[in-house]
């Protein structure tokens, strides 16, 4: 497991020089010029590792001016590592002049200004919010129709502040919900922040039933603390345990990162009514299936947040966004309301929920 990390780390730090060697290259003028750009480039980097490290020691403001800053040189990197590599291959391939990428102003800031709209445009994209809305029909028995709400991945923090989840909370207002249930990774990493902004008090204008599972960056951060600031905030955690509202079982999972936890058909396989699963991670779906569960609602995976890395998440899940259908269950796997670091969607989407439950 060291070894892997280690490789991990490497061929990172690899791709890092790999990129700023060409943005130097790439660079017209002399050597000063040239390290200027490197420079920023690092620079810019350092503002992203810096707002994770000094989480614990430096001014909330200030961890917040570097996460905003920073945390964009992430997809920046990402798009300029395929553009080079691309470069590269069409040099090779004498597809492309080699001249155009040696000290040539006109593809740098061609290059850059690409990044940055891509960039720009996909922050704007993130702050719209998509509403999805299913309607399931059942023969079970329900005292009436009801309306749910259901998030995932929140990763509220330095990155999505107060002023942030109170706009989510009004779109949750606006349905007029019966429930409002959560799938995990509501907090991100750490709780500092929603202790200090006093986030609960934005959960408490909910005024239907909340529940929540926990999600894999609950248990990264602090899981007892963030068990009991969901607690504050009037949301009923379930972990591996059931809730009754009227004819609905809500079923809660505990996050697949504690190895302990139980397996689904200890407790839900022989539930009578209509039966919601909370998962945070959309692993193993048959389990649902298996257990008569009729529907699933999951996150974790945010459809790998930005192209290309949608194609990765695609790859690794059996579903990594979107309705499903195995059997008689349902399924809903969220690309999440919120975002872990870059606050920025391409190709993908932040989302919430709406879902009616009628005979």
């Amino acid at each position: 497991m060291r070894a892997a990390f280690l490789v991990i780390v490497l061929l990172f730090l690899g791709t890092v020089a790999y990129v700023t060697w060409h943005l130097g290259k790439l660079t017209p003028g002399g050597w000063v010029a040239k390290a200027a750009v490197m420079a920023l480039f690092l620079l810019w980097m350092a503002a992203a590792f810096a707002s994770m490290g000094l989480r614990d020691r430096a001014s909330i403001g200030l961890i917040t001016v570097l996460y905003e800053v920073g945390h964009p040189w992430m997809i920046a990197y990402l798009y300029l590592l395929i553009a080079f590599l691309l470069a590269d291959a069409g040099v090779l391939t004498r597809l492309l002049p080699k001249a155009w990428f040696s000290s040539n102003g006109v593809t740098l800031g061609a290059l850059l200004g690409v990044v940055a709209v891509v960039l720009i445009s996909g922050g704007l994209h993130y702050r719209h919010k998509y509403r999805e809305e299913l309607t399931l029909h059942t023969e079970k028995p329900l005292e009436r129709p009801l309306t749910v709400v259901l998030a995932s991945d929140l990763h509220l923090g330095y990155s999505n502040r107060r002023p942030e989840l109170a706009r989510w909370i009004d779109l949750i207002n606006a349905e007029n919900p019966d429930l409002v249930l959560f799938g995990g990774d509501i907090v991100d990493i750490q709780l500092r922040p929603l202790l200090e902004g006093h986030f609960a008090d934005e959960f408490a204008r909910i005024q239907a039933p909340m529940y929540a599972v926990l999600g894999n960056h609950e248990y990264i951060g602090q899981e007892e603390e963030s068990a009991r600031f969901l607690s504050s905030a009037g949301i009923t955690l379930l972990k591996d345990s059931v809730a009754r509202f009227g004819d609905i079982n809500i079923v809660g999972r505990d996050d697949r990162s504690n190895p302990c936890r139980a397996a689904l058909w200890e407790y839900a396989d022989s539930l009578q009514g209509f039966t919601i699963l909370l998962d945070h991670q959309p692993y193993h779906l048959e389990e649902a299936q298996e257990a008569g569960v009729d529907f699933q609602f999951s996150g974790h995976t945010h459809r790998g947040q930005v192209w290309p890395l949608s194609w990765l998440t695609d790859a690794l899940f059996e579903k990594s966004w979107g309705h499903h259908v195995r059997g008689n269950t349902r399924y809903y796997i969220s690309s999440g309301l919120g975002i872990w670091g870059p606050k920025i969607r391409i190709g993908t989407r932040s989302e919430y929920l709406v879902l009616h439950i009628e005979n």
